[in-house]
């Protein structure tokens, strides 16, 4: 069956290359940014021209997650149009790179706005849409970094990425009895393919970093990027992060997995996510609250 589909962050990496995957799966994809008459002007000319090459339905929505008003106004603006949404992928965010000592808090503050609190205004937006019709996914890509091994200098980005994935855990057990459904998908540390790396953004107490960087620690931000590069096996390929999530969506209602890692480093992510979800189904079975772990199925 083919979904009306939500990708937040949809301007680059990730989230572009998952709107179009969804768009050539048959599905109608809204592939959300913000500044889409600005800065982003390019990308919507992109995603335009791609739907009309390849005859698929990926449209383009203004949404900024970092706004009620803007968040609010892309959701009722979709379901005018489609009459309905079936699927959000959540997938907006941002990396920052760094000794964590000369991030101010205010920059801690913003990397959980754009990665966590984002998702959020997100849910408000448009849960009330999936409660109704009793059926809905939300896709979260997280990272491999909030279990794996966790290399310096990515502190903030980290720390929001924890939180995302505790936020989705949570909203997945408070969800199911409504017949919404969650899959959280974990790529690796891809260092090519993505803007994640590139356009990550920098400490503002310059003077702080410059004492790292002329330190003992100078020689390590490239040695964190070096060493991560060299992780990736030659054919690791950041759209196997989208071809993840279209087989996710692509799915049975029930029987999608709750966690889908894609990482060709191997970072251990998921070794230990199996131990932690193990954990929490105990706990929920210890609770008698187990049916809470699938969606329930309605009409």
């Amino acid at each position: 069956m083919k979904k009306i589909i939500l990708v937040t962050g949809a301007s680059s990496g990730f989230g572009a290359l998952t709107a179009r995957r969804l768009a050539d799966a048959g599905h109608t994809v809204y592939a959300s940014m913000r500044d889409t008459q600005g800065r982003n002007a390019p990308q919507v000319e992109d995603a335009t021209r791609y739907a009309n090459e390849h005859g698929v339905n990926l449209r383009t929505v203004e949404l900024d997650v970092l706004s009620d008003i803007s968040t609010g106004h892309a959701i009722a603006h979709i379901l005018r149009e489609a009459s309905r949404i079936d699927v959000v992928v959540h997938n907006a965010g941002h990396m920052v790179f760094g000794p964590t000592e000369a991030f101010t808090p205010e920059q801690f503050i913003e990397q959980y706005d754009v990665n966590v609190v984002g998702t959020q205004r997100v849910n408000r937006a448009v849960l009330p849409h999936l409660r109704q019709q009793r059926n809905g996914l939300l896709v979260w890509v997280g990272s491999s970094s909030t279990r794996g091994g966790t290399p310096p200098y990515l502190a903030p980005y980290f720390a929001a990425k924890a939180a995302m994935d505790s936020v989705a855990v949570s909203y997945s057990t408070e969800l199911s009895r409504w017949g919404i459904e969650t899959s959280i998908v974990l790529p690796g540390a891809y260092t090519s393919g993505t803007n994640h790396f590139a356009h990550s953004g920098k400490p503002a107490d310059a003077a702080r970093a410059a004492e790292y960087d002329t330190g003992p620690y100078a020689d390590l931000p490239d040695r964190i990027l070096e060493g991560l590069k060299s992780l990736e096996p030659a054919d690791a390929d950041v759209a196997d992060v989208a071809a993840a999530i279209v087989r996710v969506v692509g799915l049975p209602h029930g029987e999608r997995p709750f966690r889908v890692h894609v990482d060709p480093s191997q970072d251990g992510a998921e070794a230990v996510n199996a131990v932690g979800d193990h954990v929490r189904r105990e706990m929920y079975r210890n609770l008698g609250l187990e049916s809470l772990l699938r969606p329930q199925r309605h009409g």
